[in-house]
C-alpha cells in the first residue's frame, strides 16, 4: 500500500484520470438527457460510442503532452491548474471544430456540441477537484505526523514572492520540521493581513511574537532586504536566542528551483551590508567604455572586485596585473566561468619593478590606471618597513611616473584609513604614497586617490580568522576590547572607487562614509551567537594585547584636514593641506634608504615626511621623542 508521502506511479494517476475523464463524459450524457433513457436516446449513445473512445484517448495524450503527469499530486499549485485548463480546453475547442467542419461537409457530428460544453465544465471540477483533495488531506496527514514530531516554529521574514516560495518549499518539504507560525514584514500595508492563509504581522511585533509563538528561528526570505530593519530582527534573534537563517539569492538556486537544504545559517557580512549604494552608471560608462584599463593587485580583494564592475561597462581591454600567480590564475578562470565577454589579459609583474612596468605601459598605452597593488598587513610592514617602502612607495612612484611619461587620462590610488595620523609603517607607506600622487597633479593625467576602511571578506580580513577560530572550538583572540573598526562590503568599496574615480578632475582624495564603526569584540560575540554556541561557555574570548603599530580607533580624515560634500552622498572630498615643494627629494631619499636596510634610518625619514605618524606599541615609538 502506498503511503501519502510515497511518489505515487504514474500509470496510476494516468489511470485515475482515465476513470475520471470517462465518468465526466457519462454524466454529460446524463445531464444532457435530463435523466430520462428512453430507447431512442440509448440508440443515439450507441451511435457516439466509438467516438467517445477515440475522445477519451485523444484527451488522455493531450494530458501527457501537457506535461500534467510530471508534477506529484499532493503538491499540486496554480501552475499545474493551469496545465489541466489548458488540456481540457484543447480537447474541448478540437471537438467543437470537428463539429463545425461535420455541419459544413453535412457529415455526422463527433459529439453534440452541448455535451463538449457539458463534459468541459465537469472534467476541470473532476480532475482539479480530486488533486485537491488529495492535497488538502496530504496537508492534514503531515500536520498530524508532525505534531507527534518534534517541530520548530520558525517565522519568514518577508511577505512578498520570496517569503511565498519559502512557505511552500517548507511545506512540500516531508523532512522539514520547520512549522511556521506567521509572516512579519516591513510594509505596514500587510500588517494584519494574510498570505495563504498565514497571519502577517510588523517587523516592529517580532520579539513579542518571539515569546508568543515560542519561535526558535526566524528565516530572512527577501531578495533585497532593507539592511536598517534586517540588523534589527537580527540583534533581537540574537538577544532572545533564536537562530537566524537566510534564503539565498535566486541567482544561486540550482537549477531555478529552491529546496529547504538551500536555507543556510545567516553570515556576519550580512548583518554589516548597508543598503544597496546608487551609482551615476551613465557617467561611469561615459569614462570606461572602450578604453584600455590597468588593474594593478588584480588578484587581491579589492582589485578583482575592481575588474569584476569594470567588465559591466565594456571597456575596450583590462590588463590584470599581480605578483601573485596562483590568485592571478583563479580570479581568470572565474571571469571565464562568468562568462566575462571582455578582452581582458593576465600579467604577471611586480609593481615595483620599473622595467616590467614600462614594457606593460608601452605595450598597452593603458588609459586609465587603478592602483590597488599593495602590502597591507599592519604587523607584518612594522617587522619589514623596507618592503613597505619598496611595494607601497616605489610601486605606486614608478606607475605614477609612467602614467605621466604615458599620458594616462586618469590614475586611481587605492589607499586606506590607516594613512590618517598613522601609527604603523603600512599606514605611513600610503600616506607617503598618496602625497606622491598629489605631488604629480600638474600633468595630463589625473591623479585621484580613494580612501576607506576595512573591506569584509577581504585577504587577512578579521571576519575569516573569527570563522577559522570557532571552526576550531577557540578562543577567539582579540587584540583590545576597545578596538573599533570600520566596515564595508567589497562590491560596495568598488563600486565608490569607480564613481570617485569619474567624478576626480586631479588631486583629490575622496573619502568614502563608512557608516558607524563596529567594536571588534561585539562583532566577535555576534559571530559566536550565529554560529549557536554562548561566549564563556562554548567559545572563549581572549584579548592578546594590542599588535605593534595598531590603532584603537581608525579614522578617515587627519585633524588638518575637512571634508567638503561631493554629489554623492556617501563620498566626500578631503580638503588637504599642501606639501612642501621639495617632497619629492624626500621621498626619493627614502626609496634609496632600501638598500642599507637600516629599519631606523627608514621608518626616521618616513616620520620626516609624515609628520603626523606618531609610532603605536612600536619599538620605533622612541624616534618620537627626537
Amino acid at each position: 500500500m502506498l503511503l501519502p508521502n510515497e511518489k505515487t506511479p504514474r500509470w496510476v494517476v494516468l489511470l485515475i484520470d482515465l476513470t475520471l475523464i470517462t465518468l465526466s463524459i457519462s454524466i454529460s450524457f446524463i445531464l444532457r438527457f435530463e435523466f430520462i433513457f428512453n430507447l431512442i436516446k440509448v440508440q443515439l449513445f450507441e451511435i457516439y460510442v466509438t467516438n467517445i473512445v477515440v475522445f477519451l484517448f485523444v484527451k488522455c495524450l493531450i494530458f501527457i503532452l501537457f506535461g500534467v503527469y510530471q508534477n506529484i499530486v499532493r503538491y499540486t499549485s496554480l501552475q499545474d491548474m493551469k496545465k489541466i485548463f489548458f488540456a481540457i480546453s484543447t480537447i474541448s475547442i478540437f471537438a467543437i471544430l470537428l463539429n463545425l467542419f461535420s455541419n459544413i461537409f453535412n457529415t455526422n457530428h463527433f459529439l453534440p456540441t452541448s455535451i463538449v460544453i457539458v463534459d468541459f465544465f465537469v472534467s476541470i471540477f473532476l480532475i482539479i477537484g480530486i488533486r485537491l483533495t488529495i492535497k488538502i488531506l496530504f496537508i492534514e496527514f503531515k500536520k498530524r505526523v508532525t505534531s507527534s514530531t518534534k517541530t520548530e516554529n520558525v517565522i519568514i521574514y518577508g511577505a512578498g514572492v520570496s517569503g511565498l516560495i519559502t512557505k511552500r518549499t517548507i511545506e512540500k518539504d516531508s523532512d522539514s520540521n520547520f512549522k511556521i507560525v506567521c509572516f512579519i514584514d516591513d510594509s505596514l500595508k500587510l500588517k494584519n493581513t494574510r498570505l495563504q492563509g498565514t497571519k502577517i504581522y510588523h517587523t516592529d511585533q517580532y520579539e513579542q511574537l518571539v515569546k508568543s509563538f515560542n519561535v526558535k528561528s526566524v528565516i530572512i526570505a527577501m531578495q533585497k532586504p532593507d539592511y536598517e530593519f534586517q540588523n534589527k530582527i537580527i540583534n533581537l534573534s540574537i538577544k532572545n536566542s533564536v537562530s537566524v537563517l537566510k534564503v539565498p539569492s535566486s541567482k544561486s538556486w540550482i537549477n531555478g528551483d529552491f529546496s529547504t537544504t538551500q536555507i543556510k545559517n545567516i553570515k556576519i557580512e550580512d548583518l554589516l551590508g548597508r543598503n544597496p549604494i546608487y551609482l551615476n552608471p551613465d557617467k561611469i560608462n561615459e569614462d570606461l567604455k572602450d578604453k584600455v584599463i590597468l588593474v594593478t593587485g588584480a588578484a587581491g580583494s579589492i582589485g578583482s572586485g575592481i575588474v569584476k564592475q569594470i567588465t559591466n561597462y565594456k571597456p575596450s581591454i583590462i590588463i590584470l596585473l599581480d605578483q601573485a600567480e596562483s590568485p592571478l590564475y583563479d580570479l581568470e578562470q572565474e571571469l571565464i566561468q562568468m562568462g566575462v565577454k571582455v578582452n581582458f589579459d593576465i600579467v604577471i609583474g611586480d609593481v615595483s619593478n620599473k622595467i616590467r612596468m614600462e614594457r606593460v605601459f608601452e605595450f598597452y598605452k593603458p588609459e586609465i590606471v587603478f592602483h590597488a597593488a599593495a602590502y597591507k598587513h599592519v604587523p607584518l610592514m612594522e617587522d619589514n618597513p623596507s618592503e613597505a617602502i619598496y611595494t607601497n612607495v616605489l610601486g605606486t612612484k614608478n606607475l605614477v611616473d609612467l602614467s605621466v611619461n604615458f599620458k594616462v587620462h586618469k590614475f586611481v590610488l587605492i589607499s586606506t584609513d590607516k594613512a590618517v595620523n598613522p601609527t604603523n609603517v603600512m599606514g605611513a607607506s600610503k600616506r607617503i604614497a598618496e602625497i606622491y600622487a598629489q605631488s604629480s597633479t600638474n600633468t595630463k593625467t589625473k591623479f585621484i586617490t580613494t580612501r576607506f576602511g576595512n573591506v569584509l571578506g577581504s585577504n587577512g580580513s578579521v571576519i575569516p580568522l573569527f570563522k577559522k577560530q570557532i571552526e576550531q572550538g577557540g578562543p577567539i583572540t582579540i587584540t583590545d576590547a576597545r578596538v573599533n573598526r570600520f566596515f564595508m562590503t567589497i562590491p560596495e568599496a568598488c563600486q565608490l572607487v569607480l564613481e570617485a574615480g569619474t567624478m576626480g578632475e586631479g588631486g583629490e582624495i575622496f573619502v568614502f562614509d563608512m557608516g558607524e564603526s563596529v567594536k571588534i569584540i561585539d562583532l566577535a560575540k555576534k559571530m559566536i551567537r550565529l554560529s549557536g554556541l554562548v561566549e564563556g561557555k562554548d567559545i572563549e574570548i581572549k584579548v592578546t594585547g594590542l599588535r605593534p603599530g595598531e590603532k584603537l580607533y581608525e579614522e578617515l580624515l587627519s585633524k588638518e584636514e575637512n571634508t567638503i560634500p561631493t554629489h554623492h552622498p556617501k563620498i566626500l572630498k578631503a580638503k588637504i593641506r599642501d606639501n612642501k615643494v621639495d617632497i619629492k627629494k624626500d621621498i626619493e631619499l627614502l626609496i634609496e634608504l632600501f638598500d642599507n636596510q637600516n629599519n631606523i634610518q627608514i621608518v626616521s625619514l618616513m616620520k620626516k615626511i609624515v609628520p603626523e605618524y606618531i609610532s603605536n606599541n612600536s619599538e620605533f615609538s622612541q624616534l618620537d621623542n627626537k
